[in-house]
């Protein structure tokens, strides 16, 4: 296995180090796309493919009063992410569990937020997973997306190359998958500079 797999599905030490690289390496764009959403304190969120859990730290700030749930389908992920979360997972406030996003093992309507920050390139079928999201948010609920690549610059086609079943989207298949799974209100948010795209999808 290249080590650029781990960005997939993180294994052993090169996945852990992978993790440690996303948390670091992924944060301008977390940011940027944190701002085109306003967050309610008391808040229940989900973030899919949470990789090494820095983001749920950024949910954690943000929602004060509520709770984050981190879920990843490798391994490595989790314990990354329960690593930087324990204060929070100690306090009650936060859980990570494994999981796959195309059998999201929760109940209906469960939560507010709905988080995919550099993940839906590796999801088995967009539609089936947005039906999930779509079924575990609440009426209502936000389903946010945040890709570093926009489906336009013929550089990161390299990327698709080195990792096995990646697929880098434009917003306009995105928003397509969205529609079909069943979200109603859809806004794009794009930085062209960057290729970034966000994508913030009513249910």
């Amino acid at each position: 296995m290249n080590f650029f797999e781990n960005t997939r599905k993180p294994q052993g030490f090169g996945g852990k180090l992978m993790t440690k690289m996303m948390n670091i390496g992924h944060a301008k764009l977390s940011q940027w796309g944190f701002s085109n959403i306003s967050v309610n304190p008391d808040a229940t969120v989900l973030d899919v493919g949470c990789g090494g859990g820095a983001n749920i730290v950024a949910w954690l700030g943000k929602c004060g009063n509520g709770h984050v749930t981190g879920m990843d389908y490798s391994e490595v992920s989790v314990a990354e992410s329960q690593k930087l979360n324990a204060t929070a997972i100690k306090q009650g406030k936060c859980c990570v569990v494994q999981g796959d996003v195309s059998a999201i093992p929760f109940p209906d309507a469960v939560f507010d937020y709905v988080s995919a920050f550099e993940t839906v390139y590796f999801w088995p079928g967009l539609e089936k997973c947005f039906f999930e999201v779509n079924r575990v948010l609440k009426n209502g609920g936000t389903f946010l997306i945040c890709n570093e690549s926009d489906g336009t610059n013929a550089a990161d086609e390299k990327w698709t190359k080195l990792i096995d079943g990646m697929k880098i989207y434009t917003s306009d298949q995105l928003i397509a998958a969205l529609k079909e799974a069943g979200f109603t209100e859809i806004k794009m948010y794009s930085n062209t500079k960057n290729h970034w795209i966000s994508i913030v999808a009513t249910k």
